[in-house]
């Protein structure tokens, strides 16, 4: 029962140490415990209207992951033509369960 339970922990500590699902979409801004940053992605055309918005979302529980996080799919989403800015938004718990939100703006 000692061995079940020390090769229990040592599996959660090397998952949650290696990154699993807290690097997941390429951020690697936030806490070991919980995880919840938002920030710029990229600026598009100054002169466009960011009156739309698209999200589209990626997330990923222990080892598996699905969704489609794109900026074309976030486009597609919110029926926008010309992109004003891309933000994004990772939020993560304990490296066990974290979504990636690509959010688009524009016309």
């Amino acid at each position: 029962m000692k061995k079940l339970l020390a090769l229990t922990a040592l599996i959660g500590f090397v998952s949650m140490m290696s990154g699993c699902a807290m690097t997941f979409g390429g951020a690697t801004s936030g806490g070991v415990i919980t995880s919840n940053v938002k920030g710029p992605v990229a600026v598009g055309d100054q002169s466009v209207s960011p009156a739309k918005t698209g999200v589209a979302t990626a997330t990923a529980i222990v080892f598996f992951a699905s969704g489609d996080a794109s900026i074309s799919a976030a486009m597609a989403q919110g029926q926008i033509k010309k992109i004003h800015h891309v933000d994004n938004e990772t939020f993560s718990v304990l490296g066990f369960f974290a979504t990636y939100k690509t959010v688009v703006y524009g016309e």
